[in-house]
């Protein structure tokens, strides 16, 4: 992305239009990455109803996993889990 002025940008980035902001990754900007220890989980989706960001992923009622593009990397998931079954690692570890 080239660099552009303060008069060539648009209001709020690159998102211009409402609902639109699912199509930008965001998640280059983490420092660390949430990591689901399945075996710990009980599909209680308390991370699911926390996340700021829709990362956590579901199907059929269970967490599937965290959609990476989008994360962060808060550790509001693993600060909310009841069971302890997220943890927090650095990026790239």
């Amino acid at each position: 992305m080239s660099k552009k002025t303060v008069k060539e940008l648009t209001p709020g980035g690159m998102i211009v239009e409402p609902g639109s902001a699912m199509k930008f990754e965001t998640g280059d900007w983490r420092s660390f990455r949430p990591i689901l220890e399945r075996e710990k989980c009980i599909d209680c989706l308390t991370c699911w109803i926390f996340c700021p960001d829709d990362s956590i992923l579901t199907k059929d009622g269970k967490m599937e996993g965290f959609r990476y593009t989008h994360c962060k990397g808060c550790g509001i998931c693993s600060r909310v889990c009841p069971k302890d079954a997220i943890r927090m690692e650095p990026e790239g570890a």
